[in-house]
C-alpha cells in the first residue's frame, strides 16, 4: 500500500492491519475517504449523507487508544458506510423515503452497533432505493445512483449505494441488507464482494422497513456486509453475527468452521442457467470460464447435481412469502385498491399477480411456508452429497436505468428476448432468500462490454464459513476485485 489511492482500494481487514501496526492512522485513512467522496462521489450519488465531524472525533479517539495500547476490536479505526436503511444514532436514515427525510433515530440498529463496538468509524450512509424496494438504487429524496463502470447504467439494488461506494475506493466496509438479492446483486452489478448471511443469525431491530420502532422481526429479510475481498466478509460476519441482548440470556450462536481445508477438497456443484431465469450469454460466458478455471485448479464441479427443487415453482412460493412483507406498510388507500385486485378476475398480470400474494389470508401463506419447508429439506440433503452450489447472482450484468412506471411493467433483455424485470431477483430470491441459505458473491471476470460479473456461492443452512471460504480461496485461482477505470 504504497499511495493514498492503494489505501483507497485496500481491503478492510488491510487497514485495520496498517492502523494496528501505526503505517496509517485511522484519521488519516477517514481524511482520505471524505476527500475521495468530496471528489469522486458527486456524479455517483453514493454516499447521500455524511457524519464527517463525529467520525473525526472517533478517529482520533481511535488512534489515542491505540498510542494507550487499547485496540477496541478488529475493525479498529477503519472508516466504514452503512446503507440508509440502518439506523444510525443522531443521523438521518431515510430509506429513501420523503416521508422519512428528515428521520434522526436516537439510537443505532443493532448491527450499527456492533460495527461500532468492533471499532469501526461510520462516517456516511449510502443510497437505497425506495423502502429498499427495487433492483435499481434511485429514490426521490437524493436521486439516482449510477454504476462506476458505466455511468449509464445501474448499480443495482437494494444495496446500490453500498457496492458504488466500495467499488469506486470511497470507503473501507459496507453494511447492507437483502430480502431478495439485494446484497447480491449489487456486488454482481459493481464487481464487489457480498455475503447474505443464513437467515436469523445478524439481528434486524433497527432497519427500515418496517417502520422506525419496529421490534419484531420480518420473515426472509437478512442484514450483511459488502466489501471488496472475502475476508473481510467473514471478519465482519464475526462482528454481526450472534442473537441480540434479549435472546443471548439463553442461547449462543456458534457457526462451524468451513467444510474444507483446501480449494481442492470442496465439492462443487454448478446451477448456470435455467429455463426459469435464463442467464444472458455474456453472463454465462464468465460463470462457465470459472467453472473452468475450478476444475483446471483440481476442484470437481459436478455440473448436472440439482436439489430436486423447480427454480419457477420455488419463485412462485417465494413470491407468495416476501409480497405481504413488502405491501405491509402500504397506506389504507392503496391497500384497499390491493383487495380490490385481487378480488377482481385473474388477468394474468403482474400487478394482479402482486395483489393476490400481497392480501392472501393466514392460512394459504402457511401453505406456502410448509411448501417452503419441504424446498429447505431438499437442500439440505443436497448438502449432505455437496459443500457448495455455484449459480448466478442475476440473468444479466448491470442494466441500463430505467426508472419507468408502472413497476410492473418494466422488462431486461436476455439473449435479444425480453423477459420480466423480476428476473433479476429469481435466482437469488428462489434459493437463498426462500431457504435461508447463506450466500456468497464473488467478482469472477467481465462480459465482453467490461461490465463485471460474480458468481453465487451459496452454502448449507448455517454454515455460512463454508461460501465464504470458497469465495476466499476463489480469489487466488480466479482473481477478485478490480478497481473501475478512472477511479
Amino acid at each position: 500500500m504504497s499511495t493514498a489511492d492503494d489505501l483507497a482500494f485496500a481491503p478492510a481487514v488491510a487497514l485495520a492491519r496498517a492502523i494496528r501496526e501505526r503505517t496509517t492512522r485511522s484519521r488519516d485513512l477517514l481524511e482520505l475517504f471524505l476527500a475521495r467522496v468530496e471528489r469522486l462521489n458527486p456524479p455517483l450519488n453514493a454516499i447521500v449523507t455524511l457524519d464527517a465531524e463525529r467520525a473525526r472525533t472517533r478517529a482520533d479517539a481511535a488512534d489515542a487508544a491505540l498510542a494507550r495500547g487499547d485496540v477496541w476490536g478488529p475493525l479498529h479505526g477503519v472508516p466504514v458506510t452503512v446503507k440508509d436503511t440502518l439506523e444510525t444514532g443522531g443521523v438521518r436514515t431515510t430509506a429513501g423515503a420523503p416521508s422519512f427525510a428528515e428521520h434522526v433515530p436516537a439510537t443505532d440498529a443493532v448491527s450499527v452497533a456492533r460495527l461500532r463496538a468492533a471499532g469501526a468509524v461510520i462516517f456516511g450512509k449510502t443510497n437505497t432505493p425506495l423502502f429498499a424496494g427495487d433492483v435499481q438504487t434511485y429514490n426521490e429524496v437524493f436521486g439516482t445512483t449510477s454504476n462506476p463502470w458505466d455511468p449509464g447504467r445501474a448499480t443495482g439494488g437494494s444495496s446500490g449505494g453500498s457496492a458504488t461506494a466500495l467499488a469506486a475506493g470511497l470507503t473501507g466496509l459496507e453494511l447492507g441488507s437483502d430480502i431478495g438479492g439485494s446484497i447480491r446483486n449489487p456486488a454482481h452489478f459493481c464487481g464487489v464482494y457480498g455475503h447474505k448471511p443464513s437467515y436469523g443469525i445478524v439481528p434486524v431491530r433497527g432497519h427500515i422497513p418496517g417502520p422506525p420502532g419496529t421490534l419484531d422481526e420480518a420473515d426472509l429479510g437478512t442484514v450483511g456486509p459488502l466489501a471488496r475481498s472475502a475476508e473481510d466478509l467473514a471478519v465482519a460476519l464475526d462482528v454481526l453475527a450472534g442473537p441480540d441482548a434479549d435472546r443471548a440470556v439463553g442461547w449462543r450462536l456458534e457457526l462451524p468452521a468451513p467444510r474444507r481445508t483446501a480449494l481442492r477438497e470442496y465439492r462443487v456443484a454448478a446451477w448456470l442457467d435455467d429455463p426459469g431465469s435464463p442467464v444472458d450469454d455474456e453472463v454465462r460466458t464468465v460463470l462457465e470460464a470459472a467453472v473452468a478455471a475450478l476444475k483446471r485448479a483440481g476442484v470437481t464441479v459436478d455440473d448436472r447435481a440439482r436439489p430436486g427443487v423447480d427454480l419457477e415453482e420455488a419463485f412462485v412460493t417465494y413470491r407468495r412469502l416476501l409480497w405481504p412483507i413488502m405491501a405491509a406498510g402500504v397506506p389504507a388507500e392503496q391497500w384497499q385498491h390491493l383487495v380490490a385486485l385481487a378480488d377482481a378476475d385473474d388477468d394474468g398480470s403482474l400487478l394482479g399477480t402482486f395483489a393476490r400474494c400481497a392480501t392472501i389470508r393466514h392460512r394459504d401463506w402457511l401453505a406456502a411456508s410448509e411448501r417452503r419447508a419441504k424446498y429447505r429439506a431438499r437442500w439440505a440433503s443436497f448438502f449432505r452429497e455437496h459443500d457448495v452450489l455455484l449459480c448466478p447472482a442475476a440473468p444479466v450484468a448491470a442494466i441500463p436505468h430505467d426508472h419507468s412506471e408502472p413497476f410492473f411493467a418494466r422488462t431486461i433483455r436476455v439473449n435479444g428476448a425480453t423477459r420480466p424485470y423480476l428476473d433479476q431477483i429469481v435466482w437469488n430470491g428462489a434459493i437463498g432468500n426462500l431457504c435461508y441459505l447463506p450466500g456468497t458473491v464473488a467478482p469472477v471476470g467481465r462480459t465482453r462490454s467490461g461490465l463485471p460479473v460474480g458468481i453465487q456461492i451459496v452454502g448449507p443452512y448455517l454454515e455460512d464459513r463454508t461460501p465464504l471460504d470458497v469465495a476466499k480461496r476463489m480469489a487466488e485461482v480466479i482473481g477478485g476485485y478490480e478497481r473501475p477505470p478512472g477511479y
